[in-house]
């Protein structure tokens, strides 16, 4: 039987024994970098940082985003009293899980320690791996730096006092946790309330962490109270709780809270939670046709409530039976339950229940599903911490906002993800499975000190932490292992291969927990769970075929792993080692248990794979075949996704036929558009280009259409990545399903009602355009045109004259005589705009004039000298598109809501008026608040199960999302949560 210091062995940093006057840090080569980070809509310097010490191999963006989010930025005692050294980042952080493993016991010799040290700084410093955020900002400030802070009203559970207790202060102890489940009793005050509930929310949003909840314990409107009178339900409080988060986001950070908020099928008001998002909804829409501003952070959304949270419902296997059952018997029920008095209950058909989530779901994106049933199926303590078998509070009640973390109610996880594609070596086209092995012990006994000498924001979450000790393990940038290996992303083989890396993952680190365990002891509460917990283990081992014996009280068949696919595809390896750690897992766990209730989880990784320099995010796939450089002064260079280039060598193409590939992938041409020519980029699209094999397309599928090629993955496709992995982890998955416009309801429950077919515990679904603040699919790499939104002032400015001088135009062609023109009304506060915009003979627009009725003012001489260069540029034959894009977004006074122009409601100067009337010139209305009826530039259409033929699908990018740290546009879906491509800046838990 192997020990627990069967883990501290050199792998990667063998070459310090050969050497002893080497450190870790030798093994890497070492450059300066310089970090401006700005705010794109003022310009205004966030970041200033020079001369910072990073690995030469890292890439400007994840030096940008290390520094800008991770950098401790005061309190160092150095000599410019910040970190300024990624060597000091990964010191702090191990340092600290190093002497916590001491103090644990789990580490005992100066020997392992070593090791220990110089393997996991390793694996940070080489982007293998990555701890989530809180670990970044919190974990080792006072062991490294002697920066402590004052008492937060955190707590820890202290084993010798066998009690918990406060915390002296902020630092000494981390708060290592993203990911929290809190519980609510039906009470109005005292431990649980629904007063506490305010008060505890308010700690984690301050603090920047996110909660999740079920409510169903909340009485609903109607039912009695002790004191007399009736309840005033449960969508009041729900409200009031609504507000209070976005109270804190407002008051402490420009970030929105995240929360979940779960609802059992059965609960009385369960009508009313899921049309409550559909209905505000509507509201912002009406607001809109008011003038309002209806972006994501404008005053329509601000003025209703839902906007905080990620709503769910709980849906049991009985009641999705039932849905399965409609077509036989379409007049099915169920009863809706009161909490405290069977005086309100009623029945309800199936039918208009599984209709009305449907259509909320489809209108605007909430709520998502959670299947009750196969969550609990997986739960390993379902005594929880009294020994009563699967009651209420013994239950997985709810996850945490992203979806991924699932446990007891009233507890915590830390997690960490591993950068899997560094272990496949591109070259001899194999996967380290040792090296993967090796890092997911170290991780784990990382995750186990952060919980053993972390801290907690309630006294409740505090003991059960301690009692439970949940970790949250879990892989990011299997995009770009899938397309290296030539796997498309929805496939058997694909599918088989992350099932092969997640499980091995999962088993190995309940091996190592029951080391662990035979060292130190099981987590507390294990023995009383043993039982379930066990049962569990063994059907994580059926799935991955380590055990031929039936499955124990599963009423589904699992997704299983096909272990001749696997020797099919010469991953022998991969197929032995899987059988192997969940052999282990379960014999050992058998003899000594296991020090952690939980292990994995699949989060969105946002901030932490752009650190890590991840091709893609978690487990999702490419968006685009092509993707952007950032360079050192902030600007961007188009290049082709390299690991596209990779996969290509590897299916056997040649360096020549490669260049093609690449070329018609980048290829540009001269457009000619009102006499001016300039070149672009003209789609992106894999299809057609030379050389390329009709059966390698797969292979380069992405998550939306790249240009004009029609091929991307399905919506089905996602689901069943999940259904494939979800039998092989401790928690679940953060993923959305992204459905383009046209998609219909019966889509969204043939996704749903599959969802659950499969396993999937839970999963979100969005359409395009189900928000006011529609997500459009707009490419960079689409054209040049589109490419010059992502430019600054400065950048378009000097854009424009490398086109004048490249062209060298230099005839106007002025307008003579009487022209035809259409004159657009506006006006911004309490000034009068009038844009007239005049065309010329063959119909293009050559002249605009901007009066106001301002007479004799600085204003009235800005706009003539405005309305004389724009005229200037369009006679010059500049593009209105480009001027357009010149102007758009510019923010200065009068700005705000927009009286008497029937499509604009809302703008940020007359500059971004004026590019709005441009477009709606130019046909485009995308931009404005308020369409035409008629009006439709997106023509979209979905087949769920296969790709379309002649299709277009929406992208992952949200244009009309701001960053709310730097205001860059460049804002992305990720999981159920947003990501910023330029700073890092996520909604999520990473």
């Amino acid at each position: 039987m192997n020990s627990i210091k069967s883990i501290f062995k050199r792998y990667y940093t063998k070459e310090l024994e050969k050497d002893s006057s080497k450190t870790v840090y030798d093994l890497f080569n070492w450059k300066k970098v310089n970090v401006i980070l700005k705010d794109y809509k003022t310009n205004k310097v966030l970041v200033d940082m020079k001369n910072l010490e990073f690995p030469e191999s890292y890439s400007q963006n994840a030096c940008d985003i290390i520094a800008s989010k991770y950098f401790r930025k005061s309190g160092v005692p150095n000599n410019v009293g910040y970190e300024n050294s990624m060597k000091m980042v990964a010191h702090r952080l191990v340092n600290f899980w190093l002497q916590a493993l001491r103090d644990e016991k789990l580490i005992q010799t100066k020997e392992d320690a070593k090791i220990f040290y110089d393997e996991m700084v390793y694996g940070l410093l080489n982007q293998m791996y990555a701890p989530n955020s809180p670990q970044w900002f919190n974990t080792g400030l006072a062991l490294s730096y002697n920066i402590k802070g004052s008492k937060q009203g955190s707590y820890y559970f202290d084993e010798k006092e066998k009690k918990v207790v406060e915390s002296d202060d902020s630092y000494s102890r981390t708060q290592a946790s993203a990911c929290f489940i809190l519980s609510i009793q039906d009470k109005l005050l005292g431990d649980h309330s629904i007063s506490e509930q305010y008060v505890t929310e308010t700690k984690l949003f301050k603090g920047g962490s996110g909660t999740g909840t079920n409510f169903s314990t909340i009485r609903a409107i109607g039912e009695p109270l002790s004191g007399g009178g009736v309840s005033s339900g449960l969508m009041s409080f729900l409200k009031g709780l609504d507000r209070n988060a976005g109270a804190i986001k407002s008051g402490g950070t420009t970030r929105r809270a995240a929360k979940m908020l779960c609802l059992d099928i059965d609960h009385p008001e369960i009508m009313d939670f899921i049309t409550w998002k559909a209905k505000e909804e509507n509201k912002v829409r009406n607001l809109g046709k008011m003038g309002y501003d209806t972006s994501f952070e404008g005053e329509a959304y601000e003025t209703v409530s839902g906007q905080n949270g990620n709503n769910s419902v709980r849906f049991s296997d009985e009641f999705m039976k039932k849905v399965e059952n409609l077509n036989i018997n379409p007049n099915e029920t169920i009863e809706l339950k009161g909490r405290v008095s069977n005086n309100i209950n009623k029945s309800i058909k199936v039918s208009k229940l599984w209709n009305t989530f449907n259509e909320a779901a489809w209108e605007c994106a909430d709520p998502a599903p959670q299947f009750d049933d196969i969550f609990n199926t997986w739960h390993t303590c379902p005594c929880g911490e009294d020994g009563n078998f699967n009651t209420s509070h013994n239950r997985i009640n709810s996850t945490n906002p992203c979806g991924e973390y699932a446990f007891l109610d009233d507890t915590s996880c830390n997690l960490a993800s591993i950068n899997i594609y560094k272990f496949f070596d591109i070259n001899t086209k194999e996967f380290d499975v040792d090296g993967y092995l090796h890092i997911i012990g170290l991780i784990q006994l990382a995750l186990e000190a952060s919980i053993h000498w972390g801290q907690f924001p309630t006294e409740d979450i505090a003991r059960k932490t301690y009692l439970f000790r949940t970790t949250g393990l879990g892989i990011s940038n299997l995009a770009s292992l899938l397309m290296s290996i030539g796997y498309p992303y929805d496939s058997e083989h694909a599918r088989n291969l992350v099932s092969a890396l997640v499980g091995i993952l999962t088993g190995y680190s309940y091996y190592i927990s029951s080391l662990m365990a035979a060292e130190i002891g099981c987590f507390p509460k294990y023995e009383i769970n043993k039982e379930h917990m066990l049962r569990v283990i063994r059907n994580h081992a059926r799935t991955a075929g380590a055990d031929n014996t039936s499955y124990e009280n599963l009423n589904y068949e699992p997704v299983i792993i096909n272990h001749n696919l696997l020797e099919i595809n010469k991953f022998d390896k991969l197929s032995n080692t899987l059988k192997e750690v969940w052999d282990k897992a379960l014999k050992s766990g058998k003899d000594y248990g296991y020090r952690n209730a939980q292990v994995s989880v699949i989060a969105p990784t946002g901030t932490i794979s752009l650190a890590m320099d991840c091709g893609a995010t978690s487990i999702e796939p490419f968006f685009s075949h092509v993707t952007y450089k950032k360079l050192s002064g902030g600007s961007f260079m188009t290049i082709v996704n390299p690991v596209l280039e990779v996969s290509l060598q590897n299916l056997g193409y040649s360096n020549e036929e490669i260049k093609d590939i690449v070329e018609y992938i980048m290829r540009k041409e001269t457009i000619t558009e009102n006499g001016f020519e300039y070149e672009k980029i003209i789609d992106g699209k894999i299809e057609g280009a030379p050389h390329l094999k009709k059966e390698h397309l797969a292979i380069f599928d992405t998550a939306n259409r790249c240009g004009s090629g029609m091929r991307f993955i399905s919506p089905m496709g996602h689901v069943k990545l999940v259904a494939s992995i979800t039998p092989l982890i401790s928690g679940a998955v953060s993923k959305t399903v992204n459905l383009p416009k046209s998609a219909t309801v019966e889509d969204f429950k043939n996704v749903v009602l599959s969802s659950w077919k499969l396993g999937v515990k839970g999963i979100s679904l969005y359409r395009d355009s189900s928000k006011v603040s529609q997500p459009l699919n707009i490419s960079l790499a689409e054209d040049q045109k589109t490419q010059l939104e992502d430019l600054t002032y400065n950048e378009l400015l000097q854009n424009a004259k490398e086109l004048q001088a490249k062209h060298h135009y230099s005839r106007r062609d002025k307008l003579i005589g009487i022209r035809r023109g259409t004159t657009h009304p506006a006006q911004i506060e309490d000034v009068k705009i009038y844009t007239t915009v005049n065309r010329n003979d063959k119909g293009e627009i050559s002249e605009i004039y901007i009066t106001t009725d301002r007479e004799g003012t600085i204003i009235t001489g800005l706009l003539n000298s405005l309305s004389k260069s724009i005229s200037v540029m369009l006679q010059y034959h500049v593009p209105p598109e480009d001027i357009s894009k010149m102007l758009r977004g510019q923010k200065y006074e009068p700005y705000g809501f927009v009286k008497k122009h029937p499509f604009i409601k809302s703008v940020t100067s007359i500059s971004d008026l004026i590019s709005k009337i441009i477009d709606i010139e130019l046909d485009d209305f995308s931009r404005c608040q308020i369409k035409p009826d008629k009006y439709n530039h997106i023509n979209e259409s979905i087949a769920i199960d296969s790709p379309p033929q002649s299709q277009k699908t929406i992208g992952e990018r949200l244009y009309d999302s701001i960053c709310p740290t730097c205001s860059s546009t460049r804002m992305v879906r990720n999981g159920t949560c947003k990501i910023c491509l330029d700073c890092g800046s996520t909604t999520g838990c990473s």
